[in-house]
This record gives C-alpha cells, sequence and structure tokens, in this order.
C-alpha cells in the first residue's frame, strides 16, 4: 500500500477527547465537527452543540444519521422502459428532478448526507454511462441504506446493483464470455486497495463466480441472476477452492482478506474527515487501531466512525482548516453558515455550477473518483467559485433577500457599528482559521466600509439599518469568498 511521505503534525491520539483549559470546546471545534461530518450548520445549531458534550454531540450526529429512513421512492423509481409514456422527455427530467432531490439531501441530512456522497465516490458510477432514472434512484437507495450500515453487505448489495452491473460490466459477463472489470474494481477501488495482496488469476476467478447477473424481463426493470449464464465450476480465490457464486466471494473476500481490507477503508475514511496527510506514524496509531475496531465489529460502520470522530486527533487543533472544500462544500457551507435562502431552483444552478468546477454529481472523472482535496484548485476552477459566491450573494442582493445578509452581521456583532470589529466576527464565522496578520482584517474592513465617509464611523452615525449596508455586507462576504482560508474547512 502505497504511503505518503509527507509527516503529520498531528500527533494526538484515538482516546476520546475531553475538554481542558488549554483545549477547550468551543464554537471552532462545533464547526469542525459539522464542516466535516456535515455541510457545516446554522449558528442556532452549534449554540445547541455547545452546551453538549463533544462525546453526546457525536453520538447524537451519528446515532441521528444511523436511524434516518431513506427518502421516499418516487413513482418511477421502479419503472422498466414500457412504464414509460414519453421515454425521452420523462426520463431526462426524472433525472434532473432526482439530482435536486439528492442535492437537497446531501445539504440537509448532515452525516447521512456527507457519507451518501462519499460513498458514490467510492462505490462510483457514472451517470451519463447508464442514464436511466430508475436505476439512478435504485443506485442511491443503496448508498442511503448501507451509508453507516454493515459494509460487507454493503459490498454485497452494490454490486448486485443495475447502475453498478451496465457501468462495470457485470451485465455482461457470463459464463460463455467472461468479463473481468467489476472482479478488478472490487478488489482494486473497492475494498483492498490496488495490488494489496491479491493476484490477477484472483480476478480471472473472482469474475467466473460473479457471473449470471444478466436477465431482465425488459430493459430498465430489474436485474436478476440466471443460472443458465452463471460458471457452476470450480474456482480458486484466495486459497478457497469450490464451485464460488456471488455470496461466495463476499464471504471469501472478508474472511481471507479482511485485514487489508479493514486497512483500505478505514485509510480512506481517515483521509475524508481528518487529513489528506498520512506517515506512518498515522497508519499505526490511527489507522490500524480503526481497522482492529471494523473486524471487531464485524465490519459495522459506526463503531469506528464513533472513535474516530469522538478522539483528541480528530478534534486537534492540527486537524482543523487542512482540508481544501470541495466545490459543494463552498456554497452548501456557506448558505448552511448563513441561514441564507435557497430553493430548488438554486439547488439546480448549484449542480450545475459545480459541475463546472468539476463536481458533477453522480458522475466522478472515473472510477477511481474525484481524488478531492489540491485536485479542486486550479486557475479555472478556483476562479469558478468566486463567480458561483458572486452569483449567489447578486442573487440575494436583486431578489428581496439583502437584509438577511444584514440580519447575519447584526446577529454575529451583537447589532455592532463598529466595522472592524463586524468584519472580524463575520471573517471568522466563514472560515475555520483566523487570518494570518492584523493587515488582512484592515483590508477586509476597508472593503465593508466602502464608500461610505470616515466620518460617520469616527461619530458613530454608520450602523447596519444604514441604507447601504446591505450593500456593503454584500462586498465583505464576496470578499472572504476570495479568501485563501475560506477554501479550507
Amino acid at each position: 500500500m502505497e504511503t505518503t511521505t509527507i509527516t503529520s503534525c498531528n500527533a494526538s491520539t484515538l482516546a476520546p477527547y475531553v475538554p481542558s483549559g488549554s483545549n477547550p470546546w468551543d464554537v471552532s471545534k462545533v464547526k469542525h465537527v459539522y464542516r466535516r461530518l456535515g455541510f457545516s450548520a446554522s449558528i442556532a445549531d452549534v449554540d445547541a452543540a455547545l452546551a453538549l458534550t463533544p462525546s453526546t454531540l457525536i453520538d447524537n450526529i451519528v446515532d441521528t444519521a444511523f436511524n434516518l429512513p431513506t427518502t421516499p421512492a418516487p413513482a418511477w423509481g421502479f419503472y422498466a422502459l414500457s412504464d414509460f409514456t414519453d421515454f425521452e422527455t420523462e426520463n431526462t427530467q426524472y433525472l434532473i428532478d432526482w439530482r435536486i432531490q439528492a442535492g437537497n439531501d446531501f445539504f440537509s441530512e448532515t452525516l447521512r448526507g456527507r457519507l451518501a456522497f462519499f460513498w458514490s465516490n467510492h462505490f462510483v458510477t457514472q451517470l451519463e454511462t447508464y442514464f436511466y432514472a430508475p436505476y439512478l434512484f435504485q443506485y442511491y437507495n443503496v448508498l442511503q441504506t448501507y451509508a453507516l450500515g454493515n459494509f460487507k453487505d454493503f459490498t454485497n448489495a452494490i454490486g448486485k446493483n443495475p447502475a453498478m452491473l451496465l457501468y462495470l460490466n457485470g451485465f455482461e459477463n457470463t459464463n460463455f464470455e467472461p468479463n473481468e472489470n467489476y472482479a478488478r474494481e472490487l478488489f482494486e477501488l473497492f475494498t483492498l486497495g490496488e495490488g494489496n495482496n491479491y493476484t490477477q488469476m484472483d480476478i480471472t476467478e473472482t469474475s467466473r463466480a460473479l457471473t449470471g447477473y444478466n436477465h431482465w424481463t425488459e430493459p430498465g426493470a430489474a436485474i436478476t441472476f440466471d443460472a443458465s449464464t452463471h460458471d457452476a465450476g470450480t474456482k480458486i480465490i484466495f486459497d478457497q477452492e469450490g464451485p464460488w457464486g456471488y455470496d461466495d466471494v463476499i464471504d471469501i473476500l472478508f474472511n481471507e482478506r479482511g485485514n487489508e481490507l479493514a486497512h483500505t477503508i478505514c485509510r480512506k475514511l481517515y483521509t475524508f474527515f481528518v487529513s489528506p496527510e498520512v506517515d506512518a506514524t498515522i497508519e499505526t496509531n490511527i489507522i490500524q487501531p480503526l481497522a482492529q475496531t471494523f473486524i471487531n465489529n464485524n465490519f459495522e460502520l459506526v463503531p469506528v466512525l464513533k472513535q474516530l470522530f469522538k478522539s483528541e486527533h480528530f478534534f486537534d487543533v492540527k486537524a482543523l482548516g487542512v482540508v481544501i472544500k470541495s466545490p459543494f462544500d463552498t456554497i452548501f457551507n456557506f448558505i448552511k453558515e448563513g441561514n441564507f435562502f435557497y430553493d430548488d431552483v438554486i439547488m439546480e444552478a448549484i449542480l450545475q455550477y459545480s459541475a463546472l468546477m468539476g463536481q458533477q454529481i453522480f458522475d466522478p472523472p472515473d472510477v477511481s473518483g474525484w481524488q478531492r482535496d489540491e485536485d479542486w484548485i486550479n486557475g479555472s476552477t478556483l476562479t469558478g467559485r468566486w463567480q458561483l459566491m458572486e452569483l449567489y450573494i447578486n442573487y440575494l442582493f436583486v431578489n428581496g433577500y439583502e437584509f438577511t445578509l444584514t440580519d447575519l452581521a447584526r446577529e454575529l456583532s451583537n447589532d455592532s457599528n463598529d466595522p472592524a470589529f463586524i468584519t472580524e466576527v463575520m471573517v471568522n464565522h466563514f472560515v475555520p482559521k483566523n487570518l494570518h496578520t492584523a493587515s488582512d482584517y484592515v483590508t477586509a474592513t476597508n472593503i465593508l466600509k466602502w464608500e461610505v465617509p470616515q466620518n460617520y464611523y469616527d461619530d458613530g452615525i454608520w450602523n447596519l439599518n444604514w441604507s447601504t449596508a446591505p450593500l456593503q455586507v454584500s462586498l465583505l462576504l464576496k470578499h472572504i469568498a476570495r479568501m485563501p482560508e475560506f477554501q479550507l474547512k
């Protein structure tokens, strides 16, 4: 397994975080929880969380996500092709509708939404390959169902899903013409990691065992097992010999390669939720114990998530602000933290702009998914982020929501009329760590002050009820959205 040579600065352990005078439970840590475990939180949610212990907050978030029912199936969720009246028109609209629904779920469901999206970038399919609304819903339903469930059951279910069967050629995998595509990705990307204790022969034999999921009553219907296209012969997988089928493959994989699998999945969870930097110490002191927890709990995800999220390591100040926001993070966090207006029309626009910045919902670039972090930022995507934020702030300003901007400033500053203080609390509200220098705050303050004469501030005449205050706050917010610190979570 490839390990980076970067040395992590975070030396804290998996011991539960207990607040102290030198390491207090404060707003920055609560926001850290919500920015990593969801798409941030409102001021009210942050205030409510401060009244809880860190352990209780994590339990509440994880347990709520675990118990959350899946999004109800739409009327068309299990259509076959003949159920459509006008396939081209209806299917296209249903795909739009469901992407908006999923975007709303990601935004509102905290950890379940975050993990459903995470798993869509792990058990990758590409909508453009199958482009069929019922299969998109069924795929998404599996992601939601197992997002915090048993990973073995998850792995079993996803490989039989129509979207996956079509995307990685399982539908074409028969005893007459075996296709190794899914078997290879099952080991390389979905469970063990590239080259991690499997052979080409294991892939070949596994592909034979996975044959048979080739039957449907008509295009677009459920894909079911057909014994006539299954290779019933003897296979040898990880040195286990027998007439193996699909379920046997999953059993053998988890029984014979559980250590490798657990480490790979826990490492991926760590790099997503904590830090992209993993060194030998992190491998030994953090990821390996998490993997052992995973194994000890029969590959249930909840014990692993709670152990990681409650740890000193997760709450270490060095874990704050070290992950680059995705395009979705950038706009979702801003809306949530500002308690700003959004609806389905805005969600559809967000999905379109996020696609332009490299994050097209349900369409990662390839089977390995988005590589995240530094890959999110380049010359064009960075300016795209700025443009999206400006467009959204302008939308609020010209569509009757301009006073929500000053309402936020008023709430954060306790209705102060000091532009420097208002600027400081506004900036600090949206960035994970304070700006590096005092001059950065001075620059931001000057933007908030805009063209209002200085004596209006000196004499205390100006305040957030001033006629130009919404415009001034909007200019400050646009400036904040361009800060390097704003791109971090």
